[in-house]
């Protein structure tokens, strides 16, 4: 995290001072798209480096589904279970996602290519079912529009 410095510094010009608790969420942002998750040395440095309590920074953690605690696969694959997705074949399309891959929900493959997760919400409920992949929305998904699309990523 060391290495982020200078840009914390520039994005704390921003805040008044005694704000520090505010700026957490954009230090595990930036660490995040850094190494891909916030590791507990991460969280570490954050607490020193900004004065404030651990627990302020695992709050947020906890809070925000987008935060990772630990590696993904190259490609993040997140289906939402929200009720409208729900309601128009959610588990079906989780179900299919599951025996394709070969993990479930919250798994990476072996081979490091894929991890999969379960999500509240998408905000797309009018074109439900919904997944993200990586940061792409793919609306109305079937098990076949899956198959198409997992023939694409890298």
């Amino acid at each position: 995290m060391k290495h982020l410095i200078p840009e914390f510094e520039k994005l704390r010009a921003r805040y008044p001072a005694g704000f520090e608790s505010s700026f957490v969420l954009p230090c595990l942002r930036r660490i995040q798209e850094d190494r891909g998750y916030v590791a507990d040395r991460d969280i570490d440095a954050l607490v020193e480096y900004l004065g404030v309590p651990r627990i302020q920074i695992e709050e947020v953690l906890s809070f925000y589904g987008q935060f990772r605690r630990k590696p993904i696969g190259r490609c993040h694959i997140q289906a939402c279970r929200n009720v409208s997705c729900s309601l128009l074949g959610a588990e079906r399309i989780l179900d299919h996602l599951t025996k394709k891959l070969g993990i479930a929900p919250g798994e990476t493959t072996a081979d490091g290519r894929y991890t999969l997760s379960t999500v509240e919400c998408l905000a797309a409920c009018g074109t439900a079912p919904v997944l993200m992949i990586d940061d792409t929305y793919h609306e109305s998904v079937t098990p076949e529009k899956i198959d198409a699309l997992l023939g694409t990523l890298p």
